[in-house]
């Protein structure tokens, strides 16, 4: 998988990520370090990059619509949280890829847990 870490990801998570085989490329590499949240997601669309961040507006659907986006992987983390907590939720990310496809899709990540936002389908009728 092709992911984006966004700038509040360091190299724990580039680490963690490439060694689970995803290949990863970031906002800090890319010179996108304080670009607002638009062009960072349009950043990563336009590479077919899933965007991984703590940033928690990009878990407003209704702002980032999931099904136009390659996915969005939004980390939520204790208050307060130590390096621990960042790797166990980075871990249990990797451990979903294996899984399931985040194309399209919202995914709030934490430790052990994954929660999928599905868009409800058009009615037909």
């Amino acid at each position: 998988m092709k992911v984006k870490l966004d700038e509040d990801l360091g190299g724990a998570c580039v680490a963690l990520l490439t060694a689970a085989g995803h290949e990863v490329s970031t906002v800090r590499d890319e010179g996108l370090c304080s670009a607002n949240d638009e062009a960072v997601i349009e950043a990563s669309r336009a590479q077919g990059r899933c965007l991984v961040t703590l940033d928690l507006d990009f878990g407003n659907p209704l702002r980032f619509t999931p099904s136009e986006y390659p996915g969005i992987a939004v980390m939520r983390l204790p208050p307060k949280p130590s390096h621990a907590d960042l790797v166990d939720a980075v871990r249990t990310l990797t451990e979903g890829l294996l899984r399931d496809s985040i194309h399209a899709k919202l995914w709030v990540v934490q430790r052990g847990r994954i929660r999928v936002y599905q868009e409800e389908a058009a009615d037909l009728f």
